[in-house]
């Protein structure tokens, strides 16, 4: 028998909405209040959601226990397994001593920390965002800049804000996409306006970033700086978001200012160079302490994983290993037993694809670094079930994390939520945002918060005479500020950052930020739904250009031949390379 969601159990939408928000207060009174430990937080909201879905809502039991055993398997698969991954191929780095020559690599393009903030944690976060995203930018760039010896609060705060402008074109634009499916836009449509909305905030993000760290008066010290990286970043978005597709905008945006910052460099440098208060002294940079082949091996693991992470991003690749390494599966007592008020049955399919993940794609990264870096195979497993035992709390938490967001989906208390804030009538283009900001924070996918909310976004705005674009873009917008304090986002970067345990203050660092950044997306959206109309592109047909991104013409197995042998042949040039060094050494 199928239960049916009531979106208003009491049968007065206020009263309804007030009773719903409850376990997310929970969630905020437990990390901002009681300080307590993530998975404590986590465990004490599914709680609360359970009992509520229970008895307000009259949601059987059995469904309830099985949507929080559905959500615990997501979060082990494949959230976890990115995670895992991400920290192994970090760890292997450190354990083999090349994470010194990367400092010392890093400290010569920069010893500035507000410098070096804006490389990883925005340029290279945003490109991983492009291409693997689910968490991965967050693992991999918190855990760079800990092991460069920044503050780990400071590091992962940094790198969660820093992930924002990215998230709406993450995963080779997977948001963008889902949200197009929902709504019925065209995927051109929504990644033109969110094309000339995000690129205001990744203008003027580095600058954010940095007075964060450094304050105002020390962020004008590399103001030029700062201006080189946003509007690089900012122009190529815009660029690739209007012309190209959602596709390759992060993946384009997050090279180029990477590149165009790292040459500004050469002929530009700070006045002073900016580190942390009670820092040690800054790394003594000896000219020729390391050869450039040195170097790029120590940088290998992160250069394998860019090229394997590109090649898992291709939709032939991703088609072609899903067809080869996937199991999917009915979830059983779950699929199809609940249905939405409308009386659609709602899937509950599991897939464990578990060569297409993009924590295979990681994994994979980290196996092919482990001859590089100089470290045996057999040393190698050691570092790996030493990565497990240091993320097993970490594992229980992101668990308990998503089995919260699989109960409160499930049970309507989220739509609940929504459909108060659908009610807002022409001020909804202002809360447009803040149902993005609501779907990520309780899912920690901005994909998800689309297939939640797209649907809604667009009748809501045709109904109250706002172009349906506006509304659906600002759902993926307004997502992208969500990430930063979701308690799965908060979750994988204490993780890889080594603050387990202390998620309330990284929570408590990020949540102001989220609320300040929320509040000017929802001010654009007003006007643009209002005053600034202009902007709002009109749907076209979807030019050979704009498709390029999303059918690439090799077939699947192609691209990982290709990839393989560029590997193959980079593995052995820097080998021989080595080994003439080596051999110059000696004589």
């Amino acid at each position: 028998m199928t239960w049916i969601q009531p979106v208003d159990p009491l049968h007065n939408l206020t009263l309804s909405a007030l009773v719903a928000i409850v376990p997310v207060l929970v969630i905020f009174w437990a990390l901002i209040i009681k300080k307590t430990k993530g998975y404590k937080a986590s465990l004490m909201a599914c709680a609360v959601a359970t009992l509520i879905a229970l008895t307000v809502y009259g949601m059987p039991a059995k469904l309830a226990f099985l949507s929080i055993a559905n959500g615990a398997l997501y979060g082990f698969f494949p959230i976890c397994w990115i995670v895992i991954s991400a920290v192994f191929l970090f760890n292997l780095t450190v354990k083999s001593g090349q994470f010194e020559i990367i400092k010392h690599s890093m400290a010569t393009i920069t010893a500035d920390r507000r410098l070096q903030a804006i490389l990883i944690a925005f340029s290279f976060g945003a490109f991983l965002e492009g291409t693997a995203g689910f968490g991965a930018p967050v693992a991999i760039t918190a855990a760079m800049l800990v092991g460069l010896e920044f503050d780990a609060l400071y590091a992962t705060g940094l790198c969660l804000v820093a992930n924002t402008v990215p998230v709406a074109f993450g995963s080779v634009g997977i948001p963008i996409a889902v949200a197009s499916q929902v709504s019925g836009l065209p995927e051109m449509q929504i990644s033109q306006m969110i094309g000339r909305t995000l690129p205001l905030l990744s203008l003027i993000t580095p600058l954010y970033l940095v007075i964060l760290m450094s304050g105002f008066k020390k962020a004008m010290e590399v103001f030029p700086a700062i201006l080189i990286s946003g509007g690089s970043f900012a122009l190529l978005q815009f660029f690739t978001a209007n012309f190209i597709g959602p596709a390759l905008p992060d993946i384009i945006a997050g090279i180029g200012s990477i590149v165009v910052l790292v040459v500004f460099l050469r002929f530009w440098k700070p006045t002073t160079i900016w580190r942390f208060k009670n820092e040690k002294p800054p790394l003594a940079i000896v000219k020729d302490a390391y050869s450039l082949n040195q170097i790029i091996t120590a940088w290998a693991p992160f250069l394998l994983l860019t090229i394997i992470i590109l090649t898992w991003g291709l939709p032939p690749v991703k088609e072609f290993l899903n067809a080869r390494g996937q199991w999917q599966f009915a979830f059983p007592g779950l699929h199809n037993a609940i249905a939405d008020s409308k009386g659609i049955p709602l899937s509950h399919i599991f897939k464990f694809n578990y060569l297409s993940a993009a924590g295979t794609a990681v994994f994979l990264a980290a196996l092919a670094a482990i001859p590089v870096v100089g470290l045996t195979f057999s040393r190698g497993l050691k570092v790996f079930g030493e990565t497990m035992n240091q993320l097993k709390l970490p594992i229980v938490t992101i668990m308990s994390v998503l089995s919260f967001a699989y109960m409160v989906n499930d049970s309507g208390i989220t739509t609940t939520i929504a459909l108060l804030l659908a009610n807002t009538g022409p001020l909804f283009p202002f809360f447009a945002p803040v149902l993005g900001w609501l779907g990520v924070f309780i899912t920690g996918s901005d994909t998800a918060s689309n297939a939640l909310f797209a649907r809604l976004q667009y009748v809501t705005a045709t109904r109250i005479g706002v172009a349906p674009v506006v509304t659906v873009a600002a759902n993926c917008s307004g997502g992208v500020v969500g990430k930063m304090i979701s308690p799965q986002s908060i979750a994988v970067a204490a993780a890889a950052g080594n603050l387990v345990g202390k998620e309330s203050a990284l929570f408590r660092f990020t949540l102001k930020h989220s609320f300040i950044i929320l509040l000017f997306l929802s001010l654009l959206v007003l006007g643009q739904a209002y005053w600034f109309t202009g902007i709002i592109p009109v749907a076209a047909p979807v030019s050979a250009l704009n498709a390029l991104p999303l059918k690439a013409a090799l077939p699947g197995y192609v691209w990982l031949i290709l990839t393989a042998l560029i590997i193959a042949v980079f593995i052995i040039l820097l080998k021989l390379t080595g080994e003439k060094d080596r051999q110059k050494k000696i004589l």
